[in-house]
């Protein structure tokens, strides 16, 4: 879309503004003008009473200039014109003595996949409040042992428009939102916690309606509830099942970050060179969609600009591609993916994943458990460690179960899965046929910036992994 130029409500010129971005990009491959406004409103209840409440607000300018590998990046909470010059300054620096020619620019799309609403006004203060004080009351009467109750509610609204050397203007308008509970309960002098939250691109209405805290509550208390009777987990190398949905954070971070497009140029990905050979099972489809409306991690265009695509990556265990950036993209000699994000307008764009996820298969859940002769079946987790460079990793389970010929016995405690992402892709044996997403509450970090992310995958069987726990 062509908006009329805003940014924000200032007095900067447009015509000004692509003389300075012409300046400081002549001779160079690439760059843009990236504009943001933000503002976000959070709100957190614990142990009875409102813990904060705060309300920020920013806004500025990113000003890129990119030739071949290198990047000249400056940026300032000021939109103004003097501000800018001293911009051009600095991301002239990349650009040297020039000799680029600069790439053509984004084919603009007329997609929406997200109101423009801000959600932040989409609720009276002391209506939120009191919701959240109704999920305190809630999860309290919900069982005798709740001794303690944290809730959460966060919205946002962030604008941006991204203005090209040749005269080009884009704008994104992003909502967010999401509510969190979590529960403490305490029996028999043993305490066990559990969390249940979720949101995205949507208004508050939804959130707040009671139909949908409640279930976040009881969520909450479920997971809790289960893990007062966790036993100590085993310890060992062993099959494992793992539930859909919020578990392919697993896949999210042992195989998505080694298939973004900056580790694999420069070949630190254990990914690097294998386009079109077998990295996974037959059946395994990995694909990273950020066209889902509403989702989390969905974005109309990325922060360079750049239509949204669903890209598949693994298709039926074959690689096919990376996702991209534009720098990267031009230096790999293929197209963007649709995947330059960045936090913020202080930080330049990088290749990032939207919401990644894996196909389901056609196999019945019940049956895929029921095939484990002695292992766990993982259904939650929490958080995790990824080496970028080999894909090990190290996750912890938040609900689990031990499973002994396939019999789902007690709940497990202190459950560590342990493995590296190309092995475990390889050992995948079954998929569900209940593919899902998560309910909208994965943020991801990445070379110290973080942006808001979705995973999925149906119930998959994967034989092999190491599970560290107490050793039997």
């Amino acid at each position: 879309m062509q908006p009329k130029f805003n940014p924000f409500e200032t007095s900067l010129d447009e015509g000004r503004a692509l003389n300075l971005l012409r300046e400081a990009t002549s001779g160079a491959e690439d760059g843009e003008l990236f504009f943001e406004r933000r503002r976000a409103e959070g709100l957190h209840f614990d142990d009875g009473r409102i813990k904060t409440a705060s309300y920020d607000a920013s806004e500025g300018f990113g000003l890129r200039a990119v030739n071949g590998e290198v990047a000249g990046y400056a940026h300032s909470s000021e939109i103004s014109e003097s501000a800018l010059k001293r911009a051009v300054a600095t991301a002239r620096l990349a650009v040297g003595q020039g000799g680029g020619t600069l790439a053509a620019g984004p084919i603009p799309t007329n997609q929406r996949l997200y109101t423009d609403e801000d959600p932040i006004a989409g609720a009276s203060f002391p209506v939120k409040i009191d919701t959240l004080r109704e999920i305190d009351a809630f999860a309290r009467d919900l069982d005798s042992r709740v001794v303690q109750v944290s809730a959460s509610l966060a919205a946002s609204l962030q604008e941006v428009v991204i203005m090209r050397p040749d005269g080009q203007i884009i704008s994104d308008t992003r909502p967010m939102t999401r509510v969190n509970v979590s529960v403490i309960v305490e029996h028999n002098g043993r305490r066990e916690s559990g969390s249940a939250g979720g949101g995205g691109r949507i208004g508050l209405d939804g959130l707040i309606d009671p139909a949908d805290w409640q279930a976040k509550a009881r969520e909450a208390l479920r997971v809790a509830v289960v893990n007062l009777d966790a036993v100590p987990a085993p310890a060992g190398q062993m099959d494992i099942v793992l539930g859909p949905g919020w578990p392919g954070i697993l896949l999210h971070e042992a195989v998505g970050h080694g298939l973004e497009g900056d580790f694999n140029r420069k070949g630190s990905s254990n990914f690097s060179g294998l386009v079109g050979q077998q990295v996974a099972s037959k059946g395994v489809t990995v694909v990273d969609d950020g066209t889902i409306p509403d989702r989390r991690g969905s974005i109309t265009i990325d922060d360079e600009g750049t239509p949204s695509r669903k890209n598949t990556l693994i298709e039926d265990g074959i690689l096919m591609g990376y996702m991209q950036d534009r720098q990267n993209a031009r230096l790999m000699g293929v197209d963007p993916t649709g995947n330059g994000r960045r936090q913020s307008y202080a930080h330049a764009p990088m290749p990032r994943m939207t919401n990644t996820y894996m196909m389901g298969g056609d196999s019945d859940p019940a049956d895929l458990v029921s095939s484990l002769k002695d292992g766990i079946y993982a259904v939650g987790f929490g958080g995790g460690q990824v080496d970028i460079t080999n894909g090990k990793f190290v996750f912890s389970c938040t609900e689990a179960y031990r499973v002994e010929n396939g019999k789902v016995g007690a709940p497990v405690k202190g459950a560590t899965l342990i493995g590296d992402g190309a092995t475990a892709m390889k050992q995948i044996h079954g998929l569900g046929n209940d593919m899902s997403l998560d309910p909208g509450m994965g943020n991801c970090g990445k070379a110290g910036q973080w942006v808001p992310v979705g995973v999925g995958q149906p119930t998959v069987l994967m034989g092999g992994l190491t599970v560290g726990g107490a050793a039997t």
